[in-house]
């Protein structure tokens, strides 16, 4: 794995598309800061039919082209993929033909849950996107209050097919002692197989991906290869090897920070 070579398959640094960057140099400066964690490669996933953001399939690779001049302008060694990060919602099969995948096929598929909850209607939604040949790849589980309330919700997640993505900083303990737990449980459970920065340019919200390999080498040195690969098989519509997961331990309902 070469640490300059990362991919990130979650990330806000389009500019003034949503959340994750008001203007073009502050997009430029989270790119450079990238650079400087060891990433090669970000698939840029703007925020999809949620309740604040709507991005269309064609303005974010339209963004995506014109981000990418500038950074060949500025000559930062990046290179752009279009994505989304698609939140979950009824609408979702109406809306499929409207949706980036995090590969161009679309065999994969970056799904955001609400934050606080697992909808009731997600098995249905996850067999109807099976139909259609894609795998949704569940967006930083560890940190969605229900799963970390019932984290065996995610084996269940997995045994119907779906793969899930860890934060970077969830790991590296940004968001807590809670989330980096139930992060670490995910990771050594095989539930999540690919690790993401997640970045926006808010405070505690950067890149963190070389620390977060980091931790993962520390729990197992075979960890840092296996999620590099797994990074870039997503990125290309490849399959990625499955390991035998298994249910997470049930976590307190109180927590000692």
């Amino acid at each position: 794995m070469k640490i300059n070579n990362l991919v990130d398959l979650h990330c806000h640094i389009l500019p003034a598309i949503d959340d994750g960057s008001p203007y073009l140099e502050t997009s430029l400066e989270l790119a450079r800061q990238a650079v400087a964690d060891g990433i090669r490669y970000i698939l840029a996933t703007p925020h999809h039919m949620d309740r604040h953001y709507l991005n269309h399939a064609g303005d974010v690779v339209a963004a995506v082209k014109v981000f990418q001049a500038e950074l060949d302008a500025n000559d930062i060694p990046l290179t752009i993929f279009p994505g989304q990060e698609v939140h979950l919602n009824g609408q979702l099969m109406k809306n499929v033909d409207d949706l980036l995948g995090i590969d161009t096929s679309r065999h994969y598929l970056l799904l955001e849950l609400p934050h606080e909850m697992v909808p009731s209607y997600l098995d249905e939604m996850i067999f109807q996107l099976s139909c259609e040949g894609v795998t949704p790849v569940i967006a930083h589980p560890e940190r969605n209050a229900q799963i970390i309330a019932e984290p065996q919700r995610l084996y269940k997640l997995a045994e119907n097919g779906c793969l899930a993505q860890v934060t970077a900083t969830s790991l590296v303990g940004n968001f807590g002692k809670q989330v980096q737990r139930t992060a670490k449980e995910f990771v050594k459970c095989g539930l999540v197989q690919v690790v993401a920065s997640d970045a926006h340019a808010l405070k505690n919200r950067g890149f963190e991906m070389t620390k977060a390999y980091q931790v993962l080498n520390e729990m197992n040195s075979k960890y840092p290869e296996r999620f590099a690969t797994n990074a870039r098989n997503l990125l290309n519509g490849d399959k990625i090897k499955a390991r035998r997961i298994e249910v997470p331990r049930k976590q307190r309902k109180h927590w000692l920070s």
